[in-house]
């Protein structure tokens, strides 16, 4: 069993801690943003289709040497693409498809070395079954999945705060030789521990199993939709909560840790599917979810997402458990939930993306669940009547909860937009004042005052008592140069004038076509306004110095940030950009993270000042109602503003925390700026 397992094992934990390192190593590259890690998903899960196709491909056609030799083959050949650094010139320019992009990379980059790390487990217990004739080997599949957790825990904890992206790269492509020497050591002990007429017969013929009668059609089709149903709810899940905080490894990986768990418990032994428990725990936690989505509670909705993922996947794989074939045709089963998986994971990362308007998706995988539920209900529940009642029941009020968050979405929009950045909306308020804001997720991103005499207000998150309103009332009256990453409604514009040039850095060309069409700052400002698209960092690391007065960071996407934008790295990209007295300012206002300590930290490293300006006004019932409640960070070695009147009396300098860890590429903590 060792001489199987240990490779299983291995790979299992090499299969899995790639994902984070890389994925973290690319997500600057691309904005940051929660679709990054979608579409690594998207790749992880087709490779893995692949891998196990192959297994199953060569266990039925290939006889037992001949499969060896050629895995073998694949493996050294393997050896020579080592180490797994992306190339730099993988970075976008801000005209290409990042999905296609990132999967381009990430081919070139892990390809191989992770196709066959995805067929170790099918294979090793192909080989197994095949030399031992044991007729349950599918506790190594627990195993491979355990090693699989045990690599997500390790890699935040012990990995991610200690060693550089760089050394994590190098050491796991020394472990990865040490897995191709060890699958080849079994590859070949097996061959010559076995009889020599053996080895010349396909490995799916003979076994204690022979006469087992070949899964049909429609079992390889449950399969198929138990496992893609996980893997759908498993994406559209992380996306949910990425969205509104940020797109960390941190925040990828408890519900993939969730996922993989309940493999675990599912395929170690049945003890731990108790079926008539975990069905009505579905039941319940369907509709609840699907009520809920449109919460932005997270503190209440993080917790009972991430329990309903549970539920929802024990019940599918426990269902999947239940319905494993006999050994001899486990890498169909296998190739057949991998199939599902990728089938699930495109429907995420890619195929929604371009065909909804919306993050629809949460509420249609949450119907979809309800009705596998009824189905499977239906096939094999005994007391049927009582159960069919149940799951109509279910299935009518997952419908009526997911319909009212998709309707809310749809009823409160002028335009709804989406690609592989994000949703956007614009909404429409018939106050006083007419006021119209763009929004992403539940989140406003500027807005404009519609009668033509305030169009030019200051609104929203740059009003006159915000961190910029006070900032531009304290500038010298000479024409200002104001570079500004991301764009939103152009709402910064306000304070433009005839001789400024406002120079806009944003990522998703969605966001420019909305505030040109649906904004007027743009088109009526005095100011001349110019827009890079492409990623902010990306693009001022390549230009030419330009002088700013001002340089500012408001790039979100929903409520979180792009941690990219907040290391030393990107730091020093700024500085070379920005005049001596210049102003960097950083839009703070957050519901989950304080940034105040990683800016304070940056600023001080530099010699220096960060004070924050918080401002309460605004009141949606009151007539500043399009008004919000912003905190903003001004850095700067500029005494003289600082001191000024305006910025003084509410300004407070942040101090540097002690013992606080500068934020590099390298490193970054989310645990140390929650609120």
């Amino acid at each position: 069993m060792i001489l199987y397992a240990t490779p299983i094992f291995l790979g299992a934990f090499l299969l899995f801690l790639v994902q984070p390192i890389i994925a973290k190593q690319i997500l600057p590259w691309f904005g940051g943003s929660a679709a990054v890690w979608a579409t690594c998903m998207v790749f992880f899960q087709i490779i893995l289709l692949l891998g196990y196709a192959y297994a199953d491909w060569t266990t039925h056609r290939l006889t037992h040497r001949r499969q060896v030799i050629l895995h073998v083959a694949l493996l050294v050949l393997s050896l020579l693409l080592l180490p797994i650094i992306p190339d730099a010139a993988w970075k976008p320019t801000g005209n290409e498809s990042p999905a296609w992009r990132i999967l381009g990379l990430l081919t070139i980059t892990i390809g191989l070395p992770y196709f066959l790390l995805s067929t170790t487990s099918p294979l090793m217990q192909s080989w197994f079954a095949w030399r031992f004739h044991h007729a349950a080997p599918y506790r190594l599949f627990a195993l491979s999945n355990l090693a699989s957790l045990l690599a997500l825990l390790f890699y935040p904890v012990a990995i991610e705060p200690w060693v550089t992206t760089a050394m994590q790269s190098i050491s796991w492509s020394v472990l990865y030789g040490i897995f191709a020497v060890l699958c080849i050591g079994t590859a070949v002990l097996s061959v010559c521990n076995a009889d020599a007429d053996k080895v010349d017969v396909p490995v799916s013929a003979g076994g204690r199993d022979a006469d087992a009668v070949k899964p049909g059609f429609g079992q390889q089709l449950v399969w198929l939709a138990l496992g893609a149903m996980a893997s759908f709810l498993l994406l559209a899940v992380t996306n949910h909560i990425c969205q509104n905080v940020a797109s960390l490894p941190f925040l990828w990986i408890m519900p993939l840790s969730i996922y993989l768990a309940t493999f675990i418990f599912c395929f170690d032994h049945p003890r731990w599917y108790r079926r008539t428990i975990f069905l009505a725990l579905v039941a319940i936690a369907l509709p609840v979810m699907a009520w809920y989505s449109d919460s932005l509670d997270l503190k209440l909705v993080v917790p009972m997402y991430l329990a309903g993922l549970f539920v929802c996947c024990m019940f599918c794989h426990g269902e999947l458990a239940q319905l494993k074939p006999a050994p001899r045709f486990l890498t169909t089963f296998y190739l057949m939930i991998s199939l599902g998986g990728a089938i699930g994971g495109l429907l995420v990362g890619l195929v929604a993306p371009h065909l909804l308007t919306g993050y629809f998706e949460l509420g249609i995988g949450l119907v979809a669940c309800a009705l596998l539920l009824l189905y499977r209900v239906f096939r094999t529940f005994r007391a049927r009547r009582l159960a069919m009642i149940v799951s109509v029941v279910v299935v009518g009020l997952t419908i009526w909860g997911a319909g009212k968050a998709i309707n809310y979405q749809v009823s409160t929009s002028r335009v709804m937009m989406r690609n592989f950045y994000s949703v956007l909306r614009t909404r429409q308020y018939e106050k006083p004042v007419p006021f119209r804001s763009m929004v992403h997720g539940g989140i406003m991103h500027g807005g404009q005052l519609l009668d033509p005499s305030m169009q030019f207000t200051p609104s929203s998150y740059f009003g006159p008592n915000s961190g910029y309103g006070r900032m531009f009332s304290c500038l010298p009256n000479a024409p200002r140069k104001i570079g500004v990453i991301g764009l939103g409604a152009g709402s910064i514009i306000a304070y433009a004038r005839k001789g400024d040039v406002f120079r806009f850095y944003e990522i998703n060309p969605q966001v420019v076509e909305l505030a040109r069409s649906e904004f007027t700052f743009m088109s009526g400002s005095p100011a001349k306004i110019e827009v890079i698209l492409g990623d902010g960092r990306l693009s001022l690391e390549r230009e030419e110095d330009q002088q700013y007065d001002v340089l500012a960071m408001d790039a979100f996407s929903g409520d979180s940030i792009p941690l990219h934008l907040l290391t030393r790295e990107a730091m020093t990209i700024y500085l070379r950009h920005l005049k001596p007295d210049g102003v960097l300012a950083f839009q703070a206002t957050n519901r989950f993270l304080d940034i105040a300590p990683v800016v304070s930290s940056l600023a001080a490293e530099h010699g220096l000042t960060a004070v924050i300006i918080s401002d309460s006004s605004g009141d949606e019932d009151g007539a500043d109602y399009w008004i919000s409640g912003t905190d903003q960070i001004l850095v700067t070695a500029n005494r003289s503003l600082l001191e000024s009147e305006r910025i003084a009396s509410v300004g407070k300098v942040i101090p540097v925390t002690p013992g606080f860890r500068i934020w590099t590429d390298n490193f970054n903590n989310l645990l140390h700026v929650l609120k």
